[in-house]
């Protein structure tokens, strides 16, 4: 799996931001969420694969928009474990928002104001694992291969994300 060896390499490589301890915590909190929503973490990682879909195709079009280093400066700002609002508006409106919570929930059965109340924190964990990729010495750089490879997926539609979420919980053990 490409993702996810890609995560694996920037673990690894001393000259990237990615670390076991970075990863542990965004397991953790995905359990977290999961045992808080009353859910199971297949469910919630299948909720953040369908999410990394529309986290892809929002980034894809930033870069579009504004540039490799425009894509890394939203994964700098909002890259994260903690919930943050901000994270989930700068790359979706309102309608998008909607739109995302209503095929999340037509998919994996989640009630929709749960839904509403994960996106908060789901985005900036996405973000997070996008950011293991970044340069020790320069994370403004979009040299970030974890980064790139999200965004240049085949566009099979198939994400990754609830995959990697599952093989790092593996690797973990």
């Amino acid at each position: 799996m490409g993702l996810f060896n890609n995560i694996l390499g920037a673990i690894n490589n001393p000259n990237q931001e990615g670390s076991s301890n970075q990863l542990s915590s965004i397991l953790n909190t995905v359990q977290q969420l999961s045992s808080n929503q009353e859910g199971s973490t297949d469910l919630t990682q299948a909720a953040m694969g369908i999410l990394g879909g529309h986290v892809r195709s929002a980034l894809q079009q930033k870069r579009e928009e504004s540039g490799s280093t425009g894509v890394q400066e939203i994964i700098n700002q909002f890259a994260g474990t903690t919930p943050n609002d901000d994270a989930v508006t700068s790359l979706f409106s309102s309608n998008q928002i909607s739109n995302i919570i209503q095929s999340i929930s037509e998919k994996t059965g989640f009630d929709v104001s749960k839904i509403q109340s994960l996106l908060p924190t789901l985005v900036p964990v996405i973000l997070n694992l996008l950011k293991t990729g970044n340069g020790t010495q320069n994370s403004e750089e979009a040299s970030n291969n974890v980064l790139n490879s999200f965004l240049d997926a085949d566009g099979d539609g198939d994400v990754d994300i609830a995959d990697v979420m599952g093989m790092a919980s593996r690797f973990m053990k």
